[in-house]
């Protein structure tokens, strides 16, 4: 797995759309009219990554694997959904372990679709969900407070430094700032995450479009992308419309589609590019005659970890790692020769894995 994203938007925004192009199904419906995703859906998808095809020829893999994202799309929030205000707000669970949130935002005009809020604004838009999922959170701290509370006063450590984190997070939250506006030590990292607050998570804007303006935009992309620029995030650009096309063509006719339309390349890749920097993750890869596969691990992860994407085995009872750098790989035409060459290197625990590595781990229990 790769990593796992929540989809949140207003109803009418194209959300469901989206999630349906992305995954190339039509898990979630959709229709102009509010809620009607009823049930949080739940689809993953192949990253495309040029390498993994490239390594698996050399080999002569059997299989290819790619690593894979996860998107989870819930019913589309309103304004009191914390207070019970249309379905979204019954879903929210459903995206609190995921990586990161993804706000799906109206950037198109158009009179046949109606808007719940009557007026075309993304701005106004993200503030309404941000507002909804900061809500969202306090009721959620509040839920917590009582136990940690009878922790804390039995003398658990652990319970003493959540509840410092906790009245933190609540001054932001207070000041209408989400909880990912915290600064945080590097002993307070873990014990906030596994608080799973929705406005905790990292948060990526996705601009949806109409067809003229999916090559450039428009003037509310542009002050989308001032708003995450401002927030230390992206912003994407894509045509929801266009994607549904997309999802529909083989991948010689998609270059072709995109290419008359002014695109370089689907939404999907600029999404999972987004969303790989938005985390900090890279990816390295096992090759051999069975199968060439892509694995995800955060930047600067070192080798024992790598070894734990692939089994907490792999991890617990790591040796060494052998390693070849990606461009090494393809240049010299695989494994035997690159080992001819002096490019195949044996690493230890303190190696710091690089984007595109070639590994092979030597591991005991």
């Amino acid at each position: 797995m790769g990593f796992n994203c929540g989809i949140v938007g207003l109803p009418n925004v194209g959300k469901s759309t989206l999630f349906n192009a992305l995954t190339a199904t039509q898990a979630a419906q959709a229709a102009n009219f509010p809620f009607c995703t009823i049930e949080p859906n739940v689809g993953r998808v192949a990253v495309p990554d040029e390498r993994l095809d490239k390594i698996a020829a050399i080999m002569q893999s059997e299989k290819i694997i790619p690593t894979q994202l996860e998107f989870v799309d819930i019913a589309g929030l309103v304004r009191g959904a914390s207070k019970g205000e249309g379905l979204g707000n019954q879903f929210l669970a459903n995206i609190r372990e995921c990586d990161a949130i993804f706000y799906v935002l109206r950037c198109f005009e158009n009179g046949d679709i109606t808007h719940v809020e009557g007026t075309i604004d993304p701005l106004r838009d993200a503030d309404i969900i941000e507002t909804e999922l900061m809500l969202a959170d306090m009721e959620s701290l509040d839920k917590r407070m009582n136990a940690l509370e009878k922790k804390a006063k039995g003398g658990d450590p652990e319970a003493k430094a959540q509840i410092e984190i906790i009245a933190e997070v609540k001054k932001a939250l207070d000041a209408g700032k989400p909880a990912r506006s915290v600064k945080l030590s590097d002993d307070q990292k873990m014990p906030f995450q596994r608080l799973q607050l929705l406005t905790g998570k990292p948060a990526l804007y996705i601009c949806n479009v109409s067809e003229a303006d999916a090559a450039s935009g428009n003037d509310m992309t542009t002050k989308v992308a001032a708003r995450a620029k401002a927030e230390g995030t992206q912003s994407v650009i894509i045509s929801a419309a266009i994607e549904s096309e997309v999802a529909q063509l083989s991948a010689e006719e998609q270059t072709e589609f995109l290419s008359d339309l002014g695109l370089k390349e689907a939404g999907l890749n600029k999404i999972i590019r987004a969303g790989y920097e938005l985390l900090g993750l890279m990816t390295f890869f096992t090759a051999g005659p069975k199968e060439t596969r892509a694995w995800t691990v955060r930047q600067s992860a070192k080798a024992p970890e790598a070894a734990g994407a692939i089994h907490s085995d792999f991890e617990r009872g790591f040796i060494k790692a052998e390693t070849i750098a990606y461009t090494d790989f393809i240049a010299l035409g695989g494994e035997a020769k690159a080992r001819d060459a002096g490019k195949l290197r044996q690493e230890g625990k303190e190696y710091i894995v690089q984007d595109g590595d070639v590994m092979h781990f030597k591991f005991n229990v």
